[in-house]
């Protein structure tokens, strides 16, 4: 079993835990089953850069970083060192513990849903 949690850079919005088997799942796909409001106007195919989220905790199970991803997370709103798109995150392993700051949606031009 493999466990995400999910904190909002708007503190108010309590944190988000969630458990879930299996591998080949994005982060961007756990943000939905957890209901939790990530913009995504490309749908998740890494052609803009609204699912831009800070990986935490976890990286060494995430599918790396393309050139593609680094391209759109230089367009993204206040990017960081641990920046990731969360469609491009690709979770490979199993039993893993991973952690997620969604960033302010607020400051986010697009896709309410």
């Amino acid at each position: 079993m493999s466990k995400i949690k999910f904190s909002f850079e708007d503190k108010d919005i309590s944190p988000i835990e969630y458990n879930f088997q299996g591998t080949d799942i994005s982060i961007l796909e756990l943000t939905e089953l957890c209901d939790v409001h990530l913009n995504h106007n490309c749908g998740g195919v890494c052609a803009c850069s609204t699912c831009h989220i800070y990986l935490q905790k976890g990286e060494k199970c995430i599918e790396e970083i393309s050139d593609k991803e680094e391209d759109f997370i230089d367009r993204a709103v206040n990017p960081r060192l641990e920046s990731r798109l969360a469609c491009q995150c690709i979770i490979l392993s199993e039993n893993v513990e991973i952690e997620v700051e969604i960033p302010d949606q607020k400051r986010i031009i697009g896709h309410e849903h």
